[in-house]
């Protein structure tokens, strides 16, 4: 795994400007990952903007490092916001003007102001927040100002899976973060292989358990980092983890073939299994979530007609029938009530407000993926946004923690 230096120093950042119209059917190249490079999104997109879009879809790490050093072979940067530091320091994206985003205003508090709700915890780490505005020196943080680093789009609260046939008659060891590290679940808990996503999963697992104590679960020491890792390569050696997982499909596979009972999950993979009948469900911790926010950035090489075209491309993404696109995979949306006109009033219910589905609800492909009286984990957006204990982030060891981290999934 190659590594990019992160430095949190001052960027300059270059300003969109408009430009003229063409008459030709421009190409729009975007970079990012499964997340949000869905075939009914560029179909759709394509058919509404009368533009061709070509995705080059990579895990988290390769569209980091594809970004950051080819600025050129991509138009929009579409990833999440504790990936953004390396982008943003190398040049490699643009300042974002609101004043040209027509629904700026309509975006989330969850994302403007770093809380769904003034008595919501903000949650440790990454959050969009702080480094969302463009200073005056060219740096990031939560200052409002008229230009933003990154468009906020699909977001999640994410927290371990289960498969619930194996905590029958046992529902409190699902209850916080430490089951993961509960020998009940010896040689069937599986963590996702992204060092800035997965050490949280662990983090929050081993402070819960009263195993460790860190003096910023979002922000560790390379000396915690070392017996957080030890700790984590003393149970592999054991046996206790049943592997490491990269991608949706993976997880999918192995939560289906039963060789994880429970570990870290994303919302497809529960949808995808829901459909296959699987009895997954998402845990809900007392300690929180663990959370991340995705966006849309600008390669700092666009400029002109491409530009312009750049910006509906963003425009769209917040127009509503997106939102309920990646709604249908357990994924929220920042302009919150863009979506509810393009879900059907059971899926509202389900989705957003944490009601009981009322019918059977389908997923992004069409096919049912819930059921009909199933509830979703955590109740509604507003309580699980207000309910976040760490961010996914991109720590100031980051480069520490891939080395170690590489180790502990070698």
């Amino acid at each position: 795994m190659n590594e990019l230096t992160i430095k949190r120093g001052p960027a300059r950042s270059r300003l969109a400007a408009p430009a003229s119209h063409t008459a030709e059917r421009p190409t729009l190249r975007i970079l990012g990952t499964e997340i949000t490079l869905l075939d009914e999104i560029r179909t759709r997109a394509e058919a509404d903007l009368g533009i061709r879009i070509e995705f080059d879809c990579r895990n988290f790490q390769a569209t980091q490092r594809q970004a950051a050093r080819s600025p050129d072979a991509f138009d929009i940067y579409d990833q999440c916001f504790h990936n953004l530091d390396i982008v943003w320091y190398w040049r490699a994206v643009q300042a974002i003007d609101t004043t040209r985003i027509a629904l700026w205003n309509e975006v989330s508090e969850l994302t403007r102001e770093g809380a769904i709700r003034p008595s919501a915890r903000v949650g440790r780490g990454d959050a969009p927040v702080t480094r969302l505005y463009v200073q005056a020196d060219g740096s990031l943080g939560s200052r409002v100002t008229r230009h933003i680093s990154m468009l906020p789009t699909v977001h999640n609260f994410d927290a371990f899976a289960y498969d619930e046939r194996a905590v029958a008659g046992h529902p409190e060891r699902v209850g916080s973060w430490k089951a993961l590290l509960d020998p009940a679940f010896h040689g069937r808990v599986a963590l996702v292989d992204e060092p800035a996503i997965g050490i949280f999963d662990a983090v929050l697992a081993a402070e819960s358990a009263g195993l460790m104590r860190f003096v910023d679960t979002g922000n560790l020491s390379v000396e915690e980092i070392d017996a957080l890792i030890d700790h984590l390569l003393v149970l592999k050696a054991d046996g206790h983890f049943a592997g490491f997982w990269q991608t949706v499909d993976d997880a999918t596979r192995m939560m289906a073939d039963g060789s994880m009972a429970l570990g870290s999950m994303w919302s497809p993979s529960i949808a995808a299994l829901k459909q296959r009948k699987v009895p997954v469900r998402q845990a809900v911790p007392a300690e929180g979530y663990r959370a991340w926010h995705g966006g849309l950035s600008l390669s700092a090489r666009l400029e002109g007609r491409l530009l312009d075209v750049a910006y509906e491309y963003l425009n769209w993404w917040l127009s509503g029938w997106p939102g309920a696109v990646v709604a249908r995979q357990g994924y929220y949306m920042s302009v919150i009530d863009r979506i509810r006109p393009h879900l059907s009033a059971p899926e509202w219910d389900y989705w957003y407000d944490g009601l009981p589905a009322r019918v059977d609800l389908p997923g992004p492909g069409g096919q049912t993926s819930i059921t009909a009286g199933s509830i979703r984990s955590g109740g509604s957006y507003w309580d699980r946004a207000a309910n976040i204990a760490v961010w996914n982030t991109t720590m100031d060891e980051h480069n520490y923690l891939v080395r170690r981290w590489v180790e502990l999934v070698g």
